[in-house]
């Protein structure tokens, strides 16, 4: 049965993480892998995580399955913070899923279901997954300019003559906020004018919201989503809770679809859930409870603000430190855009030679392309990481 099937190539990022693990050198830097890291190089649990689940603990009393479509009362606080008051509720499906990627799955399965011709146009560059995950459930995609790797700006005119000409009824496959890999957003007035095109051209908005919070604030993060929520009649967006609440390996997210109209909501309602059941039965419980558990008690919600608002912070110090670091030590070279990218990511803005460079000489790693995870930062090796950066320019 398998002697047809060839070995895949490992996935770029997990092939770091265990190069930078092997390797025995004191002084080396992980700037590969996606998650948020503190000062300490630790991926914690958030307190507010543990009070939670600890509330959890002593008072849930079964684990017998839930519905497809997960529990609504999670489903309920997360689409308050993915729309806040922008919606129709009567035209708004949100289910549970797992994780950011599970939601992207069951979007593309429902596109399929209900118009199979349709391309998705993606940024260039986009997530890395975004092309396999959906490519792989059976869409088609297609790229639209984005990203200017020479001056480190965001190609908005290109990408508004690009989109200017998708064809009606296609779908745009955008990011909220915190742009991976390049780490920049449109301004409100640039998303403005995207979503006039959007609504002209009669596009569909396929919105990937995986790092709300990280940016500005959580309103200011979903003003793309809710922006576009009062303007089209129908849009798709994914969420993660990986990143803003820590919890990457429970696989939490929602998909929010809005409708046409109420009588449309029932019947993608119905077709949400059946592709559900065709994929996963029904969604993971623990991580999504916990998630619910914090929005839905005003002390917890607070102090979960606070810790997002510390991790938020923290990202951007180190875009600062790094950018000081590289000024002092290689002043012909112009880093600024690091200090201009929020979230996670960026790209360093080196080549692929110097990329390796840095790995072999250095220690210092990070995929062929230079992005880069500011939360691999420290300020107990931010000067090694210039010095070494300075040493490969």
């Amino acid at each position: 049965m398998f002697e047809t099937l060839q070995p895949v190539q490992p996935d770029a990022i997990l092939g770091l993480i265990t190069e930078h693990r092997n390797d025995p050198r004191d002084q080396k830097v992980d700037l590969g892998v996606g998650v948020f890291r503190t000062a300490e190089g630790e991926t914690p649990v958030l307190d507010v995580v543990k009070a939670a689940e600890q509330r959890l603990v002593d008072t849930q009393d079964s684990k017998a399955y839930i519905g497809t479509a997960g529990d609504p009362d999670f489903n309920a606080a997360m689409q308050e913070l993915t729309f806040g008051s922008a919606i129709d509720a009567d035209r708004t499906i949100t289910i549970q899923a797992p994780g950011g990627s599970g939601s992207l799955r069951v979007a593309a399965s429902l596109i399929l279901r209900a118009r199979p011709e349709a391309t998705v146009w993606a940024s260039e560059p986009t997530w890395a997954n975004h092309f396999p995950l959906l490519g792989g459930a059976g869409l088609t995609l297609k790229s639209y300019p984005y990203y200017d790797t020479k001056n480190h700006v965001i190609n908005v005119d290109q990408m508004l003559d690009a989109l200017s000409r998708v064809p009606a009824g296609d779908l745009v496959l955008l990011h909220a906020c915190c742009h991976n890999p390049s780490g920049l957003d449109p301004t409100e007035d640039e998303w403005r004018a995207i979503a006039d095109v959007i609504v002209e051209r009669e596009l569909v908005p396929f919105i990937d919201m995986a790092y709300q919070g990280f940016a500005n604030s959580l309103a200011a993060d979903a003003f793309a989503v809710r922006h576009l929520a009062g303007l089209v009649p129908e849009m798709i967006v994914t969420n993660s809770c990986s990143k803003n609440f820590g919890l990457y390996r429970d696989r939490v997210g929602t998909l929010s679809i809005i409708t046409a109209d109420a009588e449309s909501r029932a019947t993608v309602n119905s077709q949400v859930n059946n592709v559900v059941r065709t994929i996963y039965s029904v969604p993971p419980d623990h991580g999504a409870v916990v998630v619910a558990l914090i929005l839905n008690d005003p002390e917890l919600k607070a102090a979960w603000r606070l810790e997002l608002a510390a991790m938020r912070a923290r990202l951007r110090e180190m875009r600062v430190l790094l950018n000081d670091a590289l000024r002092a030590r290689a002043p012909d070279h112009d880093f600024s855009h690091l200090v201009r990218a929020t979230g996670m990511f960026c790209f360093l803005g080196v080549n692929p030679e110097q990329v390796a460079r840095l790995k072999t000489e250095f220690g210092v790693y990070m995929v062929d392309s230079s992005r880069i995870n500011i939360a691999g930062i420290t300020a107990g090796n931010v000067n090694y990481l210039a010095d070494a950066i300075a040493a490969v320019l």
